[in-house]
């Protein structure tokens, strides 16, 4: 499928791309091209072939959420560089103006 020069100005347009002259040949020469590969595949049989999101089986590598030992309050709060009371004592990161 050949694209027209009016053609891309109005992608163009739609884009918001101010092109050249040349820059809207060459332009209209590529995505010509692009399509023409389109057309190409449009004549491949599919039939039978189920649609599909990723051309590769996809596979969760994550492990499962199991629960275990976690560490005291105390444990937590002996290497902590600034603490109040309980609690984990940070700089604040949205003030107030």
């Amino acid at each position: 499928m050949k694209l027209s020069r009016e053609e891309v100005r109005h992608l163009a347009l739609l884009v918001h791309l101010g092109l050249s002259d040349e820059e809207v040949e060459r332009l209209r020469e590529q995505l010509s091209n692009i399509l023409e590969n389109f057309e190409v595949l449009q004549q491949v049989d599919t039939t039978g072939v189920e649609p599909t999101a990723h051309c590769i089986a996809l596979e969760n590598v994550l492990r499962d959420d199991v629960p275990g030992p976690s560490l005291s309050a105390g444990q937590v709060l002996a290497n902590a560089p600034d603490r109040e009371e309980d609690y984990l004592k940070v700089r604040a990161v949205l003030e107030q103006p």
